[in-house]
């Protein structure tokens, strides 16, 4: 049965340029040939860096569909990626921000099949937080590649952060997505094929976001609905701070090890699942 490809939809926010072209060709390596972007721009980021991504979009064929300024509440994504999959229409959805690269366990068309014949409307993903050698929160060159620059892959995000770290990364377009991509109310996965989500996010510049994002929310400047971004930020701020500016990749939580964009781990079948259906959202105590 052919399946058409899915749309691809995303929110870009103020990258380097050279993650958003390997952001865009990698999506189109998997078959791709759709893509819906909106870019959106706090007040800090110069006009420079604006008209450098959008650039980059139209050199690739992607003419952006809407740009919008200003503070970046919570609620912004959302809203900006529904307007997305409305115009997008019918069939399915992938979903992926621009430092997320997902890896299938099969091709695209196999694994909508294989969802639609298991009645599933949604396809699950797990973080896979990608770090440099040393833990450092490094640059990179598009001559060397994302892989190489970040050739570690662990469990961060709910390991440390106490973030969720599951996703949703492909929906029908009648599915409604949460905030975040990281549920679907009343669809669940097949837990048996979650996609690796390669999550580039320990960048550097990384920890100015971090910091921007604690101070906005606590201000009030950018909206939010719960304290949970806010703490996930300061947990990741601390962290660093007590390890001389770096990430501990030798901590065994985080089970860092080699891995690549082109082979899924050999252990990750059993591994996503395990952490997809025994994930729980975190308990916060007074010493939090």
């Amino acid at each position: 049965m052919l399946t058409t490809p899915p749309a691809l939809i995303a929110v870009i926010g103020p990258v380097e340029p050279p993650l958003l072209t390997a952001w865009i060709r990698h999506y189109q390596r998997l078959g791709i040939e759709r893509i819906l972007l909106a870019f959106h721009f706090p007040d800090h980021v110069p006009d420079a860096r604006r008209h450098e991504l959008q650039s980059a979009s139209r050199e690739l064929g992607i003419i952006p569909t809407g740009t919008s300024t200003g503070p970046w509440h919570e609620h912004t994504n959302t809203q900006l990626r529904d307007a997305l999959r409305h115009k997008a229409g019918p069939g399915w959805h992938l979903l992926a921000d621009a430092d997320e690269f997902h890896q299938y366990p099969a091709p695209l068309p196999e694994v909508i099949t294989q969802a639609e014949r298991s009645g599933h409307r949604v396809v699950g993903g797990l973080m896979l937080d990608r770090v440099a050698a040393g833990g450092h929160l490094a640059g990179w060159g598009p001559e060397d590649g994302l892989d190489l620059a970040y050739p570690l892959g662990g469990h961060l995000t709910h390991r440390l952060l106490h973030g969720d770290p599951r996703k949703i990364v492909l929906a029908r377009h009648d599915v409604t997505v949460a905030s975040g991509n990281h549920r679907a109310p009343g669809h669940r996965p097949d837990t048996d094929r979650i996609c690796a989500v390669h999550h580039f996010k320990w960048r550097s510049g990384i920890l100015d976001d971090l910091r921007r994002r604690v101070d906005h929310f606590t201000s009030g400047t950018w909206q939010e609905q719960t304290p949970a971004v806010r703490d996930e930020a300061r947990r990741l701020l601390a962290h660093v701070g007590q390890h001389r500016g770096v990430i501990n990749t030798s901590d065994p939580r985080f089970a860092f090890r080699r891995v690549s964009l082109d082979r899924m781990p050999s252990s990750w079948p059993a591994e996503a699942h395990s952490i997809f259906t025994t994930w729980r959202p975190y308990t916060h105590t007074g010493q939090d």
